[in-house]
């Protein structure tokens, strides 16, 4: 007889139990929360990174949790920014975010090591790991956080001129805000429909309307706009007839004569002021340099008395005859007062007609008088 193989079923049943057994064994900390591994939050909003895990019968050494800042450059080392070690937790290494983040439980060795930044800020942006650590269970998961900025200052404005049948572009420009920035223009003012021959680049923020007419005028509104929130602005276009530009350059041509006219005029006044008080200086130094003082009556006296001495004195002995000398006390002295209403008369000097023309006397003809004083 041939033997009989022993069934291979409980052999099969006996390797499976072992194997689970094996594994039952072998099972550590594992971490649970996966469902999200990035997040997107606007610049001051608040953030909960989740880190949740399970402990195993054989994961019997201290536990230690640790969220690090894995930097975008790889040459750089991580930071820890928070710490759970003996019963104790750390959270003053990274001192950007100090004061601002903490475990969403206050014993995170619950199983539940979620982190919490507040107020958040645009350099908060990176990636974060959390690590659990409990001897010989080791596991870490990482969430890609990213910050962004509102927009924010936004401002409008208007660029060429504002004159019918001319090209106008209606620019608006957002300071702050995280990229990609989107902007769209509405017209607020009438129909809200922006005009037919318009042309919006919502990139740039330009709205372009060509070929302009009085029926564009109004308020237009242009909203900033980005992932996290909006920001807007306004600005008022009035298309206005073309201006006179021929009588603004004739009023200006104009305009410019008639000061220099006036300019003009002020120079030569100051300058004929200026030469006449130099005349004046000048005309006042000559008086005072060359006209003497006026004579005195005494020196006067002296004067007549010299001149007749030095006529005597050059005529000879011979022209002395019949010549009369005119007595000194017939002389006005220093100290002769004249009588009120009387005359001084003194004797004429009986001098020859030639010598008197030699002297370079003149003849005068001088009536004759009577005794009385009376002409006759």
């Amino acid at each position: 007889m041939e033997p009989v193989e022993p069934p291979r079923l409980p052999l099969l049943l006996g390797v499976a139990l072992g194997l689970l057994c094996s594994a039952g064994l072998t099972r550590s900390l594992t971490i649970t929360s996966v469902d999200q591994s990035m997040f997107e939050k606007a610049q001051g909003e608040r953030v909960t990174l989740p880190c949740t895990f399970e402990l195993s019968e054989e994961d019997e050494g201290p536990l230690d949790i640790e969220w690090v800042l894995i930097p975008a450059d790889n040459q750089k080392k991580e930071k820890i920014i928070i710490m759970y070690a003996v019963d104790r937790i750390y959270n003053h290494y990274y001192g950007a975010q100090t004061g601002r983040m903490a475990f969403t439980q206050n014993d995170p060795k619950n199983g539940d090591a979620s982190l919490d930044i507040q107020n958040l800020k645009a350099e908060d942006t990176g990636t974060y790991q959390c690590k659990v650590k409990k001897a010989p269970g080791v596991q870490s998961r990482k969430i890609q956080l990213t910050v962004l900025v509102k927009p924010a200052r936004t401002k409008c404005s208007i660029e060429g001129s504002q004159e019918i049948g001319k090209d106008v572009t209606l620019k608006c420009a957002s300071q702050e805000g995280s990229p990609l920035l989107s902007y769209d223009w509405r017209r607020v003012s009438g129909t809200n429909e922006l005009p037919a021959t318009s042309m919006l680049n919502k990139d740039t923020g330009e709205l372009l309307l060509k070929n302009a007419s009085q029926e564009y005028s109004g308020l237009y509104n242009c909203v900033a706009s980005n992932r996290v929130g909006t920001d807007e602005c306004s600005v008022q276009l009035n298309v206005t007839p073309p201006v006179n530009t021929a009588g603004i350059i004739a009023g200006a041509i104009i305009g410019t004569l008639l000061g220099l006219s006036v300019l003009t005029f002020l120079v030569f006044c100051c300058c004929k002021k200026h030469r006449e008080k130099k005349y004046e200086k000048e005309v006042h130094h000559d008086i005072r340099e060359d006209v003497p003082p006026p004579k005195s009556r005494s020196s006067t006296a002296r004067s007549y008395i010299g001149s007749n001495r030095s006529s005597l004195g050059s005529m000879s002995p011979s022209n002395m005859e019949g010549y009369t000398k005119t007595p000194y006390s017939q002389v006005p002295s220093e100290d002769f007062e004249r009588a009120p209403g009387q005359n001084p008369t003194f004797a004429p000097s009986k001098v020859a007609a030639p010598n008197l023309s030699r002297m370079g006397a003149v003849p005068v003809m001088i009536p004759a008088q009577s005794k009385d004083g009376s002409i006759v």
